[in-house]
């Protein structure tokens, strides 16, 4: 039998420990399921597929975005909860999914004990919207519109306990305003019917909408953030038009399950961090109107998601929001 001096032993022992650390943490040594909670064609969606392929490349594994809208999010974080939590499953959502939504929708998981958040790839501005048929041409004919017929409008929202539905019940309690809210499962379908007439305004996100408006399918009164967008350089602001209130913006990316390894969490956010700073990837999210977001740690993302749970908590409050 081979017998080795005692300094030696320990470095042996040292680097198989070391090995079998990288082995357990090896990522991804086989293709990465990305759970989206919002139809194809959503913000989430859109994001995903981008960043989907620039991480294949990157890393030389598939990356497949896998489709779980309903419940207000639900069901995507049961279908990643209820995955190994080795990163070989993850999410792509809004902080909305974890920081509104719980506030106002009866949910089966635990949004900061259950999810882990990863990485923060960029902010999304919210949008005032209508059908281009609406007659309002700018935001005080559309208030003074609605006012006229009380009891007759509708604001769309993705889901309840989004930032569409609060958004819309601020519209509609700071203006006196008497507008039915009418929820869906995501922008989609919500914007189908706003088009066709069948709703009558929504706070949709900049992602989805501003095609629409660009196509004069759509017609924009207001938009959230301090400045103007470059894509809709012709639409005020909502601290223009006097309402900040109405600004709710959400950030985007990717969340895990709380149970990933600290050190896997790190290594997934660097690896997201890539591939979001391609110049090619960057070019396409921000000509699709994305906000690049400033770098954060999983550590530090899970404390901004802390304190944006809390905020919100306070505003249900304020308006007796109930699920």
């Amino acid at each position: 039998m081979l017998t080795f001096p005692k300094p030696w032993r320990r470095a042996l022992c040292a680097a198989l420990l070391a090995c079998a650390a990288g082995a357990a943490f090896a990522w991804p040594d086989k293709p990465v399921r990305i759970v989206v909670p919002a139809p194809a064609g959503g913000t989430m969606d859109v994001m995903a597929r981008v960043l989907a392929e620039q991480m294949a490349k990157d890393l030389g594994q598939p990356f497949i975005v896998d489709n779980k809208p309903g419940a207000g999010g639900g069901i995507g974080i049961q279908a990643l909860l209820n995955s190994p939590p080795d990163g070989h499953t993850l999410m792509v959502t809004a902080s909305n999914v974890l920081t509104e939504i719980p506030h106002v929708m009866k949910v089966s998981f635990d949004p900061l004990k259950d999810v882990r958040p990863v990485y923060a790839v960029a902010r999304v501005r919210n949008l005032l919207v209508s059908s281009s048929k609406l007659p309002a041409q700018d935001f005080a004919g559309l208030v003074a519109y609605l006012k006229a017929n009380p009891g007759k409008y509708s604001y769309a929202s993705h889901s309840p306990g989004t930032a569409s539905h609060y958004a819309g019940l601020y519209l509609s309690q700071v203006n006196g305003l008497d507008l039915q809210h009418i929820p869906f499962a995501g922008a989609p379908p919500a914007l189908t019917q706003l088009m066709s007439g069948e709703v009558t305004v929504m706070f949709d996100n900049i992602i989805t909408s501003t095609p629409l408006v660009a196509a004069g399918k759509l017609r924009a009164y207001g938009i959230g953030g301090a400045t103007r967008h470059p894509n809709l350089p012709q639409v005020p602001t909502f601290v223009e038009l006097g309402r900040p209130e109405l600004d709710y913006t959400n950030w985007f990316g990717f969340v895990a399950s709380s149970k990933l390894p600290d050190a896997q969490a790190e290594r997934i956010a660097r690896a997201v961090q890539k591939a979001a700073e391609v110049p090619a990837v960057r070019e396409k999210l921000m000509s699709l109107g994305f906000e690049m977001a400033p770098p954060q740690s999983p550590a530090e993302l899970s404390q901004a998601v802390r304190a944006e749970f809390e905020r919100n908590a306070a505003i249900v409050k304020k308006f007796n929001i109930t699920p």
